[in-house]
């Protein structure tokens, strides 16, 4: 499938320039889109780095300010810069920046999660990971004076996500962390050979992380948690701003609470009709869980099979959609399965590169100790990470470089739009009839089901909402939050309790994947009824392409565009 080709305008160049100027500034960025030239750089992660993100976004505005969309896509080019842009400049003047600190998504993790995707099939590959890793003492420091500039003005995390990034910070400052197995495994050998130069700085610089990572470990405990509140609810104010940040939309919070409520009701009933299929009349989901745990021909033993049936299940996925549901660009019909060299537990997927010469990627961190996997939980996962989910997403946004810039190709991701998308997806393969097993549709029903407890669960305790009476009643706390997480997450309990920290350190993230999916919905019932109104059949295919041509943008701007 090739776009028009499309004559780039002066908006366009704008774009592309703050692109290159946000490569320069942010070098992970950088890597994380497949951009060259900046791979051996690690960036200032102080609040002058800080500060000069945010001119350049200023400087970007006053450009755009100046200018005519000159065709459809400038318009939504034009709307979603101003958008995500002005919203990064909001979290900048609140001090957002500066104080970040969680579990999942802050410089703690990404200054070690770069590393998973960088090159490692040439010398000149390591060259770049020797000076990145020599230039990570110096980020750290930078983003201890972040966070101390943050706690001087009274802007701490909560206790909580201190001792989780402390437990994190000094695995990583361990003399047989991920910094020496990377710079000593088989990828690091097989291109270098034995007794090459290069080996020994590598070994210097993994060294130099990790006690760059013990001496971040030491400021969080001894000099940040102390300053930290024991509160984990962020409050109307906060919460509001990152929920807008998280969907690229404003919605009723009060409302939203409501409807997950609701929602989480609605998608127990249905998990109860689907158990009594699985279990016989009257089995509870547990029961239907117990029995599909216990079968044999849906389990799956050690990594390897893990990984080579993500492969197959993916594969069989594109091949069955392409052609029919979706139109799946050529580079876009590879994906590659990946065990995560984590443990996070974590599934996540990774785009391809700008010029595609690293593939769109599904990654699995398996805990430590797991080595049992069944596969009716996580069909529906595929599917979220693979096709029709963020790897047809985002390789169809990467493709389309005949029509959009670089901004919007790349640098552009809207948690509720690329969540909620994933997760329109897989409610949309089982419309599509590929959930027909009961026990795969129950695993789908499992994740719609912990995504609307997260709405619950995230905006209650952050707003300080009234819990429904089966649990307790009452102001929603941290506390009152555990056990219904539990009882809502079909997962290991080291799992749920790694999403309760998730959600309490990461404020509006966690709901923007059902809220998103919601908006998604909304906006595809709009369409239809617009076609049914103009006496035409809605055509759902010519839907998903015109949309997802589109690249990722705010749901409000998603509206627009496609009103």
């Amino acid at each position: 499938m090739t776009s028009p080709a499309r004559t780039p305008t002066q908006i366009d160049a704008v774009a592309d320039d703050y692109v290159t100027r946000l490569t320069e500034l942010v070098p992970l960025s950088a890597t994380a889109m497949g951009l060259p030239g900046h791979d051996h750089e690690i960036g200032d992660l102080s609040p002058a780095g800080h500060d000069a993100v945010a001119q350049a976004g200023r400087d970007v505005l006053a450009k755009l300010a100046g200018l005519e969309p000159a065709d459809d896509v400038d318009r939504v080019t034009l709307s979603a810069m101003r958008e995500r842009v002005g919203l990064d400049l909001e979290l900048h003047e609140a001090g957002e920046d500066l104080r970040t600190l969680n579990n999942i998504e802050s410089p703690v993790q990404q200054l070690r999660d770069v590393f998973d995707i960088m090159a490692t099939d040439s010398v000149e590959a390591w060259e770049n990971i020797a000076s990145r890793l020599s230039g990570l003492p110096g980020a750290v420091d930078g983003y201890i004076e972040s966070l101390t500039a943050a706690a001087a003005k009274g802007d701490v995390a909560a206790v909580r996500q201190v001792r989780e990034c402390v437990t994190q910070a000094r695995e990583l400052a361990a003399g047989d962390s991920f910094f020496t197995s990377f710079v000593t495994g088989e990828a690091a050998t097989a291109t270098l050979g034995e007794g090459h130069t290069l080996a020994g700085d590598l070994k210097r610089a993994a060294q130099d992380a990790q006690a760059a990572y013990g001496k971040l470990a030491d400021f969080l405990e001894r000099d940040l948690a102390p300053q930290a509140p024991e509160a984990d609810a962020v409050g109307r104010e906060r919460y509001t701003l990152w929920s807008r940040y998280f969907l690229g939309a404003k919605v009723d919070l009060d409302e939203t609470y409501q409807w997950g409520v609701e929602e989480l009701a609605r998608i127990v009933a249905e998990q109860e009709q689907v158990a009594a299929t699985i279990a016989g009349p009257g089995a509870t989901v547990e029961e239907a869980v117990a029995a599909l745990d216990a079968d044999p021909a849906r389990k799956l033993l050690g990594a390897a099979a893990l990984k080579a049936w993500m492969q197959e299940t993916s594969d069989a996925a594109i091949t069955a959609l392409n052609g029919t549901h979706f139109d799946v660009p050529e580079p876009v019909l590879d994906l590659e399965c990946m065990i995560a060299p984590t443990q996070s537990g974590g599934i996540y997927y990774t785009p391809p590169s700008d010029d595609w010469s690293r593939p769109g990627r599904m990654w699995w961190a398996v805990p430590e100790g797991v080595t049992e996997f069944n596969t009716w939980r996580e069909k529906t996962t595929v599917y979220h990470e693979g096709v029709p989910g963020h790897h047809l997403q985002c390789g169809q946004a990467v493709f389309a470089r005949a029509t959009l810039n670089s901004w919007r190709r790349l640098a552009c991701w809207v948690s509720g739009h690329g969540e909620g998308w994933a997760l329109y997806a897989e409610r949309l393969m089982a419309e599509l009839g590929y959930m027909e097993d009961p026990g795969d549709r129950l695993g789908m029903l499992d994740a719609q089901r912990l995504r609307a407890a997260r709405v619950v669960f995230d905006i209650g305790v952050h707003l300080g909402l009234e819990a429904p009476e089966q649990w307790g009643g009452g102001t929603w706390t941290a506390e009152k939050g555990w056990p219904f997480l539990l009882a809502n997450v079909n997962m290991p309990e080291q799992f749920v309790r790694f999403e309760f920290n998730r959600y309490l350190g990461w404020p509006g993230q966690a709901p923007s994947y059902k809220v998103g999916q919601r908006l998604w919905e909304q906006t595809r019932d709009a369409a239809r009824g617009a076609a049914a109104a103009g006496g035409q059949q809605f055509d759902a295919k010519a839907f998903h392409a015109r949309a997802l041509n589109l690249g990722s943008v705010g749901l409000d701007t998603l509206r627009e565009a496609l009103a």
